[in-house]
């Protein structure tokens, strides 16, 4: 089982980049306790998706400390990585999104593999149930996805983004509307990222995807189809427009080509979304480290 772990991000919002702000006691990033999860649950390699500026920087602090206990691999995500005939805008600096992310690793990974953000702290729990899922026979076109509980993804500091789900009696992925959602009063706004769909109402139980999602490689074909479609569909929009994982997941849903199996989480996120979000984090992981989730020097 692999970790990729998307980390070609700007950080616009944190300002400057997130992925590499230390929040453990001897200077761990967020990325080094999702690795040390993913070891933990059995994991046997992690694959960096980077921005190939940033690959000097990535080896010399993450790379080194994990690369003696898990192989590591790193591929770069590239704004020039398009179909033939898209004509890049000068504008675009934004990497093209997460659909974007994945694809550029299918030359390393061939076989079932979680995907998560670089910035999100996960929880133990979601690395366990989707190795766990994998463990058992599937067929190619099956895949998992954990599902967080609203309430326990939010921050007091803005809107997230966060996918909102829906699942059938059987625990499969029904729907799944990717949104920005954020807190007004004491009512929680989604307000969907495509389509020009209405703002609307969830409740703080609500099922939500953060991104963390379990494939088999027949994820990459999906994608490289898709791919020629977004960039026909966004001729007029390349300025801003994104791909996004939520999306090409839930667009081969409805086709009935995969089904994807919610794995529930009680676990609750951390994250730097936005720089005052890091006090919350760091006090956090100093909290599970005196409650023994973690050791105080994580790789010593």
């Amino acid at each position: 089982m692999t970790l990729v772990i998307m980390a070609a991000g700007m950080g616009s919002r944190f300002g400057g980049l997130k992925q590499v702000e230390p929040v453990g006691p001897n200077g761990e990033f967020i990325l080094d306790y999702s690795v040390y999860d993913a070891i933990k649950a059995g994991y046997d390699k992690v694959v960096f998706i980077i921005k190939e500026e940033n690959y000097d920087l990535f080896r010399e602090t993450i790379g080194k400390r994990i690369e003696s206990k898990i192989k590591v691999e790193y591929v770069f995500q590239d704004i020039k990585d398009v179909p033939k005939g898209v004509k890049i805008p000068e504008t675009r600096v934004k990497p093209w999104g997460t659909s974007h992310a994945i694809l550029s690793c299918k030359n390393v990974v061939n076989e079932p593999f979680a995907v998560i953000n670089a910035d999100d702290f996960y929880g133990f729990q979601p690395y366990l149930k989707m190795k766990q899922f994998f463990s058992k026979k599937r067929n190619d076109n099956e895949y998992a996805m954990i599902g967080y509980i609203a309430k326990n993804t939010m921050t007091e500091n803005g809107a997230v983004k966060r996918g909102v789900c829906k699942k059938d009696s059987n625990d499969y992925l029904t729907q799944l509307i990717e949104s920005s959602i954020e807190k007004k009063g004491n009512k929680i706004i989604a307000t969907p990222l495509e389509d020009e769909q209405n703002p609307f109402e969830i409740n703080e139980n609500t099922l939500v995807s953060m991104n963390f999602f379990g494939f088999n490689p027949s994820i990459f074909k999906y994608l490289e189809d898709e791919m020629i479609e977004f960039f026909e569909k966004n001729k007029n929009n390349l300025d801003k427009c994104e791909f996004l994982i939520p999306s090409s997941v839930f667009k081969r849903i409805n086709e009935s080509k995969i089904s994807v199996k919610v794995l529930d989480t009680n676990e609750k996120w951390f994250g730097v979304t936005y720089k005052e979000d890091k006090k919350d984090l760091v006090n956090a992981i100093n909290k599970m480290i005196t409650d023994g989730k973690y050791p105080k020097n994580l790789w010593s």
